[in-house]
């Protein structure tokens, strides 16, 4: 029997995508997914740091618990959905996302919005994360 895979999509039909991502992931059966909430730039004591770089890490520290909880890693991400304040934003955010997660074999979609449920928070990330389960006896 074949193990299940995760396959990244990156279909010549259409534009290549503009930063280190796929367009798809294809998650084949027999995989444990995890879907995570937004997480925001607030660290355990509740307090928020300054800064669009700093929050950027809050995030992706959380999200960095959250997966380990669940038994896996930022290698077992497929999506990425990220929240920002400014278009200027859009760097930084790559830049810290890339400190955790390397190569493209994941999707992504950055969007600008107009603000969040604090005046003080600049980003939020989810993610989805897809965990191949080792094939039976």
């Amino acid at each position: 029997m074949n193990q299940p895979t995760l396959r990244a999509l990156r279909p010549q039909a259409i534009h290549a995508p503009l930063a280190g991502y796929s367009h798809g992931v294809l998650v084949a059966p027999g995989a444990t997914m995890l879907l995570a909430s937004g997480q925001l730039g607030i660290a355990p004591d509740g307090s928020v740091p300054e800064g669009i770089e700093a929050q950027c890490v809050r995030c992706f520290d959380n999200i960095g618990a959250i997966l380990s909880e669940a038994g896996m890693t930022f290698a077992d991400v497929v999506r990425f959905n990220g929240f920002v304040l400014d278009r200027a934003h859009f760097p930084i955010y790559g830049a810290v996302r890339s400190r955790y997660v390397a190569g493209d074999g994941f999707a992504s979609t950055l969007v600008v919005v107009s603000g969040f449920t604090r005046p003080e928070f600049l980003v939020e990330v989810e993610i989805t994360a897809a965990k191949v389960l080792p094939a039976g006896p």
